[in-house]
Order: C-alpha cells, then sequence, then structure tokens
C-alpha cells in the first residue's frame, strides 16, 4: 500500500514537472514568434528600394539607409580579419601547445570574465582607449576593435571546445607516422575540427550585427557614404546604431522598423547559415 502511494506521488510530481515544462517551452516559443511577426509586420512595408539605395540628405529630408548597411559590411569585415585568427590562435595554443594547466585555467577564466562584462562597458573602454588615448577618434576602426575584444572570448571558446572534439587517438597516429607538431595541427585537428570553428564565427557575426551600446561611443552617428578604407577611418552609423538614431532622436519609427526588420532576417539567416554550416561538416567528417 505505501509503495503504491509512494508511486502515485511520483507520478503525480512527474506529471506536474511534464506540464510546467511544457508550458515553458510554449511561452518561450509564443514570445519569439509574437516579436518576429510583430517587427517583420510593422517593418517589412516600410522597406523600400529608395530607403535601400540612397543617402539621406537633410537638405531634402530624404531618408536612406545604404551607407548604415555598408558602414555594417565594413564594422563586419575589419573585426572577422583580426578577431579570427587572434582567437583561434589563441585557442590552438592553449589547448595543444600550453603546459601550464593553472595559466591556462586563468586565462580561460578571464575569457569566461570577458564574455560576461555587458557591453556598454565595451564601448566606454574603447573610447577612452582606442578613441582618445591611440587618437583614432570616433571611427569604425575604433568600433570594430572594440568589438575585437567583445568576441574575442567567444571565438577563443568555441574554437577551444572544437579542438577538444577531436580524438586523441588521431594525434598519436599522426605522430607515429613522423609528423610534427604544427603539421599535425594544420593537417589533422584543424580539419577535423572546422564545423565548430566556422559555427562559432557565424554566431559572432550575429553579435556584431545586432551590437550597438558599443558602437555608440566608438564608431559614432554619421551617415556618410565612404568606401572601405577611407570608411574605417571615419565616423559611421551601424544599422543598429542608425536604428537607435531614428527611433529616439528624430521619431521616424517606420524608418526603426524596417532597419529592425532588415536586423531580424539577417539574424535568421546567420542562425540557419551557423546549423547548416555545422551540419555540412559534420557529414562530410563522417564519410
Amino acid at each position: 500500500m505505501l509503495q503504491n502511494q509512494i508511486s502515485g506521488k511520483r507520478k503525480a510530481y512527474i506529471g506536474i514537472m511534464k506540464s510546467l515544462m511544457a508550458v515553458s517551452a510554449a511561452f518561450t516559443l509564443g514570445l519569439v514568434v509574437f516579436i518576429t511577426l510583430y517587427v517583420l509586420i510593422k517593418g517589412l512595408p516600410n522597406i523600400t528600394w529608395e530607403l535601400l539605395s540612397t543617402t539621406p540628405s537633410y537638405l531634402s529630408d530624404s531618408i536612406g539607409i545604404l551607407p548604415d548597411i555598408l558602414n555594417t559590411v565594413y564594422i563586419i569585415i575589419a573585426t572577422l580579419l583580426i578577431v579570427i585568427p587572434v582567437g583561434a590562435g589563441a585557442a590552438v595554443y592553449l589547448t595543444e601547445y600550453a603546459q601550464n594547466k593553472k595559466l591556462v585555467s586563468i586565462i580561460e577564466y578571464a575569457a569566461e570574465t570577458l564574455s560576461g562584462i555587458p557591453s556598454i562597458i565595451y564601448g566606454l573602454v574603447g573610447m577612452l582607449f582606442f578613441c582618445q588615448f591611440l587618437n583614432m577618434q570616433t571611427s569604425l576602426l575604433a568600433g570594430a576593435l572594440t568589438l575585437v575584444i567583445m568576441n574575442l572570448p567567444t571565438i577563443m571558446r568555441t574554437t577551444q571546445e572544437s579542438l577538444k572534439t577531436v580524438p586523441q587517438s588521431y594525434r598519436e597516429g599522426a605522430f607515429g607516422l613522423g609528423a610534427g607538431k604544427w603539421r599535425v595541427i594544420r593537417t589533422v585537428v584543424l580539419p577535423g575540427c572546422i564545423d565548430g570553428i566556422i559555427t562559432g564565427c557565424i554566431l559572432s557575426i550575429g553579435r556584431i550585427l545586432g551590437e550597438s551600446a558599443a558602437l555608440l561611443f566608438t564608431a559614432g552617428f554619421a551617415h556618410a557614404l565612404n568606401g572601405f578604407f577611407d570608411g574605417l577611418g571615419s565616423a559611421g552609423a551601424t544599422l543598429t546604431v542608425a536604428l537607435y538614431v531614428y527611433a529616439k532622436e528624430q521619431g521616424e519609427f517606420g524608418v526603426a522598423f524596417a532597419i529592425a526588420s532588415i536586423l531580424m532576417l539577417l539574424t535568421l539567416l546567420i542562425n540557419l547559415l551557423a546549423a547548416y554550416v555545422g551540419r555540412y561538416f559534420k557529414k562530410r567528417r563522417s564519410l
């Protein structure tokens, strides 16, 4: 009798927990769907070719986000060109070369701490160090360097975890064939975990794309149309900063929702691309 009562209470407890988890999952899914649909419904009708292809002019009161799109592309390219070699190189060293495990744990702890710092603090430090101390002024390059520091822990940790997934027997087999340390890493280890590295890089693009607080202090608000190198040396607003300016400063909520819908679509595309790349390389590695 006592055993039946305990069994009944256990079943009731499991049923309640399953119901709570189902409600939580439904609430989360509903919230995501609501926000996505709300932004797209409010923003997509405001997206026009004129908005995407023109430069804003204060003389004619015309609004265009072409400079903001190009500035976003510039800052993504500049950030990735710096953060990928540095982050991946640091991960390879910590995983494959470093002998002092205590030092490795300290660096990993520091990286995790960096990933938890609010982005507004990165913006303040970037403004004081890059813009003022290094005399870069407000520029896309200063914003890109700030984003490098922000995304360095992400690249480093994802690369480290990917390197750890490569079986040790692969390394030992390559060493047994007479290959050197760097050759083993270059021809065996890195190809075996390339899926995780690329996925981490793509997810970093999503974070760069959605960052605004750090760029408000470092990249500026300008809507000027420049080439790549000229643009890096001058101030420029990315799409997220332009969204803030149009919504908060100018009250152009139609344009703000249009930019928000573009960012939403790009974020969804990046997440789908990351999942596809991960599956592609995993399938290719299993062949």
